[in-house]
């Protein structure tokens, strides 16, 4: 997927992200990182932690996004439970993603929760 438009399918996002972290028996936080064609210019995990748990730093991710030249995210990580549905920890975490982004210009475009019985996106749910 790397230099490639990474919103171009959203099939094909979700097929990516599934694939890559469904299964997974531990909490693992990745950050898709864009330019501003919406190209996939790195995805890199961010975070592994334990069955119900990752640390996330949104400093890490805004620093990283930086390096990279990056313009927009796409947060993603998976609950290894199979239940895809965001808890509060969740929603205050990606709010304060969104809120250190957007005052270095950086968009977070979604953020998916991965499991094994479906995913749940932000966008979706009105959560951004």
């Amino acid at each position: 997927m790397i230099g490639r438009p990474a919103l171009s399918s959203w099939a094909a996002l979700l097929d990516y992200c599934t694939a890559a972290m469904a299964r997974g028996e531990n909490e693992e936080f990745r950050v898709l990182f864009l330019d501003r064609k919406n190209i996939l210019v790195a995805d890199e995990v961010q975070s592994r932690g334990t069955i119900d748990h990752t640390p996330v730093y949104p400093r890490e991710i805004v620093k990283c996004a930086l390096e990279l030249s990056a313009t927009a995210i796409i947060l993603v990580h998976n609950h290894p439970s199979g239940d895809p549905t965001p808890s509060k920890a969740d929603i205050d975490m990606t709010r304060d993603i969104i809120f250190a982004a957007k005052a270095l210009g950086i968009t977070v475009h979604d953020h998916l929760v991965i499991g094994r019985k479906g995913h749940a996106s932000f966008k979706s749910l009105n959560l951004l």
